[in-house]
């Protein structure tokens, strides 16, 4: 018998395996480079261009797109079909919808854009020094931005939208749950920038590359400029923790409400209600809700929303609050968890003291709300709450670009770079600074 090791020597299974992965990998690497580089000539094409020639195309996407609704809709409804398959969430069902009504609101959304200032080119500060020097830091585009998501094909409108006005290209990564959804988003924006004169490369889409398609985007250092994740907990973390490319890191929803004591149930009941309810698989909707002892408004606050539908979790004085009503009792991981359905966390606090520690220890740095009629109270509240957005009296549904005059948003950042809260059309910008002399020299 022949020993073995006297034979030539093949690769294992493994090994071919390992090598037609990294195959692969270089291939798909040099397929996310390439489009990156179109994507910077692209770049170079937007950010010269004026204001009202990226309007038209703004416009005109939005014409695109009401005049194939069919086409939309086709596509969004293969991919509520495969996630129904495949057992998706309600939530992340809801998140990836499109009907009518939604369309209607990607168009409004480009026509709000198209109807805002121009952020490239603003002069932010400027000064004239004592040697002669005329100095001016003014807004200029990223560049070429990359966006993870998932489940979500209003975003790749959104994102697309804002990126065009503000100068920038983009590549877009919306998953496989929105594949179909986005392949014909990304086809009707393409040709909608083509039919104003603008290059389609300014918007593509990787999905067909898959998660090494993600994973070559992540670490396209030099390539891509910045990265915005935005999804679950996971897939931010992910992005955060992988990428080579710098990243805004924008965060998951762990919004709280403080009902205090002295706020009446005509203020409180409907903007509670509407925070948690409107839409629950959005990052702003309301999933702890901090209710004072003394608080005049909590018992038919609890009731309405049991009666909306909402599960409470709820501590053992917050089970007393709402007897008889659908609760649960509330667990360690309740305090800490973004829901996207038809729950929320509640517990009763002694003192506005206490609901600020509660806030501090599991806020995700997103949004946090309080209803008061106590003018103290609520200053105290903004002046101390270190989250994105802090609201007094109103729904925290209201931390939204559109809401907030912005057009639309990238997604929430959490961090505290540049961007924070809803990034619309300045966060896509940086600076540069402008230095004009007359033969001036550094003595």
């Amino acid at each position: 018998m022949t020993p073995v090791h006297s034979k030539p020597h093949q690769p294992s299974g493994g090994d071919m395996t390992d090598t037609t992965l990294d195959t692969s990998a270089t291939e798909v690497e040099a397929a996310i480079a390439a489009k990156a580089d179109r994507a910077r000539a692209a770049s170079r094409v937007l950010a010269q261009a004026n204001r009202d020639h990226k309007d038209r195309a703004l416009r005109a996407i939005g014409e695109t797109l009401d005049s194939n609704r069919a086409a939309i809709l086709e596509g969004n409804q293969k991919d509520l079909v495969r996630g129904e398959a495949n057992g998706t969430s309600q939530a992340l069902l809801d998140r990836l919808r499109l009907d009518d009504a939604r369309i209607d609101g990607l168009i409004s959304a480009l026509e709000d854009l198209a109807g805002l200032p121009d952020p490239v080119g603003e002069v932010l500060r400027g000064q004239t020094l004592p040697n002669g020097l005329r100095l001016r830091q003014v807004h200029v585009p990223l560049g070429v931005v990359g966006a993870i998501y998932e489940a979500r094909p209003n975003v790749t409108v959104d994102i697309a939208g804002i990126a065009l006005k503000s100068g920038n290209a983009v590549l877009l990564r919306g998953g496989s749950a929105a594949e179909e959804s986005n392949k014909v988003l990304i086809r009707l924006i393409r040709e909608a920038l083509e039919g104003v004169d603008l290059p389609a490369d300014a918007v593509q889409g990787i999905d067909e590359l898959g998660r090494p398609g993600a994973t070559a985007l992540m670490g396209a250092r030099g390539k891509v400029d910045v990265l915005v994740p935005r999804g679950g907990r996971s897939l931010i973390q992910a992005v955060v923790q992988n990428a080579s490319v710098p990243v805004i890191e924008t965060g998951e929803g762990n919004v709280h409400i403080f009902l205090d004591e002295s706020a009446p149930e005509d203020l409180a009941v409907p903007i509670v209600v509407n925070a948690k309810t409107h839409r629950t698989s959005v990052c702003n909707a309301a999933e702890t809700l901090l209710v004072h002892k003394d608080a005049v408004a909590a018992r038919e606050v609890l009731t309405k929303l049991s009666d909306a539908g909402v599960r409470l979790h709820v501590d053992e004085r917050a089970a007393e609050l709402a007897a008889g009503l659908n609760i649960v009792p509330a667990t360690a991981e309740d305090w800490g968890t973004e829901y996207l359905d038809m729950d929320i966390a509640v517990a009763v606090v002694d003192s506005l003291d206490d609901a600020l520690d509660h806030i501090r220890e599991y806020s995700s740095g997103h949004t946090e709300a309080i209803l008061t009629n106590d003018l103290s109270r609520s200053e105290r509240f903004v002046r101390e709450i270190d989250s994105a957005a802090v609201i007094v009296n109103a729904s925290t549904r209201f931390t939204d670009g559109g809401q907030l005059g912005l057009g639309a948003e990238v997604g929430i950042s959490t961090q505290k770079m540049h961007a924070r809260g809803p990034m619309g059309l300045r966060e896509l910008t940086t600076t540069k600074w402008i230095i004009q002399g007359d033969g001036q020299i550094r003595p």
